[in-house]
């Protein structure tokens, strides 16, 4: 693996794909995942100036947090989020991008109170309708987004969500897309804390396609850091 290489192509189709709909690549945030990479190589991407980092469980975000620069490092939880997990991440990440329940508000409020601090979100929908993916329908997003109005310690940035795996990644093109139409929708509706900042979409198999359909957030690991093993064939 060489990282600096997987970086630069990275980088490379993120600009083109951007350039696509009138955007520049600094539009673009890249997280790097680093889920099942070791510290040393995160410390080697760091050095590449890959200073937002993305992990799908609690408990690494803790243990890397620990031992690597809190200075300089945007940390992202970008999976499923259990309301008992909150505690151990809530005052280390920039940006959860999986609220998807009000449980899961209740307690993000509950802990940021206790913590006199404000939590970033962005509302997790399940747009292709897979009974494996968590996330709201798209139509229980608005309702959603009204019901959290009563946190005030939540700060709603966007939305998020993900794809089916195929290899064929043009198949996948109409779940970006319908985020972007349900963004644009919010965007209309004058919500206390909400804004339609980011859309969290786009991973190794698809990002160039969802940069297309209007993504400005990408969550890649498997294009920087190689292949690792996942369940259901499912890569990010």
């Amino acid at each position: 693996m060489n990282l600096a290489e997987n970086l630069a192509e990275v980088i490379s189709n993120i600009e083109r794909a951007a350039k696509k709909t009138g955007r520049n690549l600094e539009d673009i945030q890249l997280i790097a995942v680093t889920k099942t990479v070791d510290v040393d190589v995160i410390e080697e991407a760091i050095n590449l100036k890959l200073t937002n980092l993305g992990e799908n469980k609690p408990q690494e975000i803790k243990r890397k947090y620990e031992v690597l620069d809190k200075e300089n490092l945007n940390w992202h939880m970008i999976g499923h989020l259990q309301t008992n997990k909150v505690k151990y991440i809530i005052d280390k990440v920039c940006l959860i991008h999986s609220l998807d329940r009000l449980s899961l508000a209740e307690e993000l409020q509950k802990k940021a109170l206790e913590k006199n601090i404000y939590v970033n979100a962005l509302v997790q929908v399940n747009v292709s309708g897979e009974e494996s993916k968590s996330g709201l329908e798209p139509d229980n997003v608005k309702a959603f987004l009204e019901d959290i109005q009563k946190y005030d310690r939540i700060k709603i940035k966007g939305l998020m969500t993900m794809a089916p795996y195929k290899p064929n990644s043009e198949e996948v093109r109409y779940v970006f897309r319908g985020l972007k139409k349900l963004s644009d929708e919010l965007k209309e509706i004058n919500y206390e804390n909400v804004e339609m900042k980011y859309l969290s979409m786009g991973m190794t198999n698809d990002y160039e396609i969802a940069i297309e359909e209007g993504s400005n957030m990408v969550r890649i690991g498997t294009a920087l850091f190689g292949a690792r093993n996942y369940k259901n064939n499912e890569e990010v």
